[in-house]
């Protein structure tokens, strides 16, 4: 997110966030930790200029670009939002082991399952295994086709995520 908002602070776009493009790096204060990702290859980045209006390459990886980045239409401008869409298609593969169908497939019928579903279902399998009911809303909320119903902005999305400082644990009870 924070390699995100300095690009966008520019008025630029990566374009091309998917798994093969984010490297976790080991950090050496904690080995045995996840690493810290790092946001590679800007080869699809484009920065948009002057009145916005801009006419921008079809460089997308299928299951991880939104809708806006397939068709050259005014409506459907890219901005922060497009590549929010991407990185939370980057976590839904790690949540769910499965790329999400592309956009295309799902503006007709959209048969992807709720991160929140997912993480549900992986919890039932794996008992303790437990994902935060506010990260799951907040990838379902940037997976969102219609470009205007995801969170437009990096702050947007942390203040999603900052939610989770509230989080209640919403599972039942274990049975006595």
């Amino acid at each position: 997110l924070g390699a995100l908002e300095v690009l966008h602070a520019q008025s630029c776009y990566h374009r091309d966030i998917a798994p093969d493009n984010i490297l976790l790096q080991l950090d050496p204060a904690q080995p045995q930790g996840p690493g810290r990702p790092v946001l590679l290859d800007f080869g699809a980045a484009r920065r948009v200029i002057a009145d916005r209006t801009h006419d921008l390459t079809a460089i997308l990886k299928p299951a991880f670009a939104p809708i806006e980045q397939y068709a050259e239409v005014s409506h459907l401008h890219q901005g922060p939002w497009t590549d929010l869409y991407a990185l939370a298609a980057v976590l839904y593969y790690c949540l769910s082991g499965k790329a999400p169908p592309p956009a295309t497939a799902r503006v007709v019928r959209d048969e992807l399952k709720p991160a929140a579903e997912v993480g549900r279902v992986l919890a039932e399998a794996w008992p303790g295994l437990r994902y935060s009911p506010v990260l799951l809303q907040t990838i379902d909320a940037a997976l969102s086709v219609r470009p205007e119903e995801r969170p437009q902005s990096v702050a947007q999305w942390r203040m999603l995520w900052d939610a989770a400082a509230f989080d209640l644990d919403l599972r039942p009870a274990p049975a006595a």
